[in-house]
């Protein structure tokens, strides 16, 4: 009985560490075009880039400092909060990303879901020195705007989100937990 107990929150907790560590960053590195710039594919890392105006920069440019690797993506002069959108293809927990740029640009993130605004990050002024600004939400989206006073004023990297399949829900979570509880205080038992 004991191994079997053993193997059961041996199983649960692999399958607890798997769901937490999928993690996704999209760090722009494997897209190089001529000179040093290219569009963002539209389904690039599983996302919808179609509706954005996003473009890769891997050549040095201050003060568009990347946080890791050469890559990095920009919008164009004539970029907006509308065509600064990404969308998820399944609801999404996303985390946040990199920022560098000009110290007169601002960033937050807008996060919708079924076309509904329902959280804003905090904003984040600019520096050549890459800052992380985290998302401020911990439930799903679907859509991300990167709002901004001046579009190409900034780059963005290492932009990071799980697939909420992936992640156990807080009522799923406390089940195990408290199945776990019972397990322990039941061997407890049966040694006592």
């Amino acid at each position: 009985m004991h191994s079997i107990l053993r193997g059961v929150i041996a199983g649960t907790a692999l399958a607890l560490c798997t769901s937490f560590a999928s993690a996704t960053v999209l760090r722009f590195d494997d897209i190089v075009g001529p000179n040093g710039y290219a569009a963002v594919p539209a389904g690039y890392g599983g996302l919808d880039w179609s509706g954005s105006s996003w473009s890769v920069i891997t050549a040095p440019e201050a003060p568009f400092t990347a946080h890791s690797g050469d890559g990095r993506i920009v919008m164009g002069w004539d970029g907006t909060d509308a065509t600064s959108t990404i969308r998820f293809l399944a609801p999404t927990v996303f985390d946040g990303a990199w920022f560098a740029g000009y110290g007169e640009a601002t960033v937050r993130f807008d996060l919708y879901l079924a076309g509904a605004l329902v959280g804003s990050s905090e904003t984040l002024g600019m520096s050549d020195t890459p800052a992380f600004l985290a998302s401020g939400w911990t439930g799903t989206i679907d859509a991300v705007v990167v709002s901004s006073n001046l579009h190409a004023f900034y780059v963005m990297d290492d932009f990071s989100f799980q697939d909420a399949r992936e992640v156990p829900e807080p009522a799923t979570l406390a089940l195990v937990l408290a199945g776990l509880g019972l397990a322990g205080a039941a061997r407890r038992r049966r040694r006592g």
